[in-house]
């Protein structure tokens, strides 16, 4: 509980910390929680607790909070040459030799990278990018995104307009040329007596006729998590993206996929396209992209993409955007040590080998009760919460169950992600078996307290 005393942790941070994406009455009655250090995937507060963080700080903290390596490739660079831009045809060593890795390990044979300091920003660059395209090759009503509907694509103005969560309409948005398609949870989706294969078929029609009804020359491109994050994690219907794709290559438009959760390691492999097996014009990077120990994006663009955004930048002598940290060289050289942590220290092998351990705690958690549906990709998942397990009936949404059990976790030493009616577990890359089992066990204690308070 909060320490209500003038000088806590828990009143300053009231006092000055204007909260993004937080449940305020759980801060109201519980106060902020105040880090201070990791070890490992735990971390520690003002107080000394320590918690198992399930969330791997946002999805990012792939190599634990205290990876010696990833702290001295900052160090270092911080001496070397602390902060530079790649504006003007200048830049870091480190940008250039982050963007030659990048392409090495992308699924593209050639191609080039674009900077920035978030998935965010990304996302809305490559948005930008296809607007430019359409100008400069006659077609300047090719302006619509699409996007589907509990997809997450970021904040910004032009990203949230991406993101299909009902929140952003407080900020007035989607803005106009943004849509979104039904999302592809065939487990709350699927129609009474629809097959898994039968869905994915009727969301390519819907696919079809929204382009239809629309105008592919109205349409700038499509954009997709490989298995939808900050929705819930849910993985697509078998043979989606070959279904989705078909149709985008029909029309002539492209397909972006949106990698700043799945990117690096966290399906299992490097990319989530790689685990779906198909081939994106262009990739939005982020989060593991330096683990979590610098901010960064980028946008990795496949060799088709590379030569129209080049053929007009040319006809006009540059493109015109960027942010003054992009391809900062501490960022770059962080990235650099994070994909060669990432890819030869064992992490995703790790990722691997911890998959099945993995999967069998979600379906052990699945013999509760109230919990409807349990799923994943990798090391991404979520349980889905239920009054009613035969008729999938949410519970009453004034209850607060996910946030609820996330609090209990909380108590417990376990920090875990509500989000709508599921709990999401995303650990980090470096976790043991061990800390697995504790995982899942403080995640059941909290689970059978709660439901048994309110179901």
């Amino acid at each position: 509980m909060r320490d209500d005393s003038p000088n806590s942790w828990e009143a300053r941070a009231d006092a000055h910390s204007f909260y993004g994406f937080t449940d305020l009455p759980s801060v109201n009655e519980r106060g902020a929680v105040v880090l201070t250090h990791g070890q490992g995937p735990y971390v520690f507060d003002v107080h000394g607790r320590q918690y198992l963080d399930a969330n791997s700080g946002l999805w990012n903290m792939v190599a634990g909070f205290d990876h010696p390596g990833l702290a001295e490739a900052a160090k270092a660079q911080y001496d070397r040459f602390p902060g530079y831009h790649a504006f003007f045809g200048r830049m870091s060593d480190q940008t250039v030799m982050l963007s030659e890795k990048l392409i090495e390990v992308s699924p593209y044979e050639r191609g080039k990278v674009f900077y920035t300091n978030s998935g965010s920003e990304a996302n809305d660059t490559m948005v930008k990018m296809l607007w430019f395209l359409g100008g400069a090759e006659g077609h300047a009503k090719k302006r619509k995104i699409i996007t589907r509907k509990n997809g997450y694509h970021g904040v910004t103005a032009v990203s949230a307009s991406m993101t299909g969560k009902p929140y952003n309409e407080v900020f007035g948005l989607p803005l106009e040329g943004f849509l979104h398609l039904t999302c592809p949870h065939y487990w709350r989706e699927g129609r009474e007596g629809e097959s898994e294969a039968d869905f994915t078929k009727r969301l390519a029609k819907e696919l079809e006729d929204m382009i239809s009804r629309e105008g592919a020359e109205t349409i700038a491109g499509f954009f997709a998590e490989p298995v939808l994050g900050a929705g819930g994690v849910i993985p697509p219907p078998e043979g989606y993206f070959q279904a989705v794709q078909a149709v985008l290559r029909k029309h002539g438009i492209p397909l972006i996929s949106d990698e700043v959760i799945c990117g690096f390691g966290r399906t299992g492999a490097v990319w989530g396209a790689e685990t779906y097996d198909f081939m994106p014009d262009a990739i939005i990077s982020s989060k593991n992209l330096t683990a979590g120990y610098f901010p960064m994006g980028a946008v990795i663009l496949g060799p088709e993409l590379t030569d129209r955004l080049q053929a007009a930048s040319d006809a006009i002598e540059e493109f015109p955007h960027g942010f003054t940290a992009s391809g900062h060289p501490v960022g770059c050289a962080v990235a650099l040590k994070a994909i060669d942590v990432i890819l030869n220290e064992g992490l995703m092998e790790n990722v691997r080998a911890l998959t099945p351990k993995f999967e069998a705690g979600l379906s052990w958690l699945l013999e509760n009760p109230n919990i409807g549906e349990a799923r994943g990709k990798g090391l991404m998942g979520a349980v889905e919460a239920v009054r009613d397990k035969a008729t999938k009936t949410p519970f009453e949404g004034h209850l607060s169950v996910s946030e609820r059990i996330a609090n209990t976790c909380t108590d417990h030493g376990l920090i875990c992600r509500p989000l709508g009616q599921a709990v999401v577990l995303c650990p980090a890359f470096i976790m043991t078996e061990p800390q697995m089992d504790e995982m899942f066990t403080k995640l059941d204690a909290a689970l059978r307290s709660v439901f048994k308070d309110v179901a």
